[in-house]
């Protein structure tokens, strides 16, 4: 256990410090279970530290939200796992990358660490002002992420990974400079979003 512990710390090290050493090295075996397994472990440990705020917080925790917590949570991580592997490897076609499916779910899966950390900063948002620095700055980190898999790990062409996530941090910005925004606070923290209604 103490080595696996170990293992994963180095392993969330290796990718914060050398990503470019840590995505070329994964290539497919046919072992694409343990992809899965990792996302929904990661979703799972998301849902319960989730909860766990909320109970420091003095809310009062129903079945549902424990139900939400163990089940719900982990199996959208996994069901996100796949979403985000489709636009990976619409990304790669466009890039000239790898068409590799495999590739692409162990890439996503390798960062899924952030995962519960996400989670557990939307959590915290407790105004307004709080919500958009937590979820600016997570969405940059995770451009930052999908720039890094898509050059790296699908091997595409580094101009055409620039300009398809300049794309997408365009869209995000008119996401975040328009009312839109609001709708996607409210999948992050639907408290603190009303804040920045009054």
């Amino acid at each position: 256990m103490k080595k696996k512990i170990k293992n994963a710390f180095n392993h969330i090290r290796n990718i914060i410090v050398n990503p470019k050493r840590y995505f070329t090295k994964i290539v497919a075996d046919g072992n694409m279970e343990e992809s899965m397994l990792k996302a929904f472990l990661y979703g799972l440990l998301g849902g319960c530290l989730v909860l766990a705020i909320r109970l420091i917080g003095g809310a009062t925790i129903t079945l549902g939200a424990i139900f939400t917590a163990i089940i719900i949570v982990p199996v959208l991580a996994v069901t996100l796992l796949f979403v985000m592997g489709g636009l990976m490897m619409l990304v790669s076609e466009i890039t000239g990358g790898e068409r590799d499916w495999e590739i692409a779910i162990k890439g996503l899966a390798s960062i899924f660490f952030i995962y519960p950390a996400i989670l557990v900063l939307n959590a915290l948002a407790f105004n307004c002002t709080s919500m958009w620095v937590i979820s600016l700055l997570v969405d940059i980190y995770i451009l930052f992420l999908f720039y890094n898999i898509s050059l790296y790990c699908m091997r595409g062409k580094r101009g055409s990974v620039i300009l398809v996530i300049g794309v997408l941090a365009l869209f995000l910005l008119t996401v975040y400079l328009t009312d839109y925004r609001i709708g996607w606070f409210m999948l992050k923290n639907t408290s603190a979003t009303l804040a920045c209604l009054l």
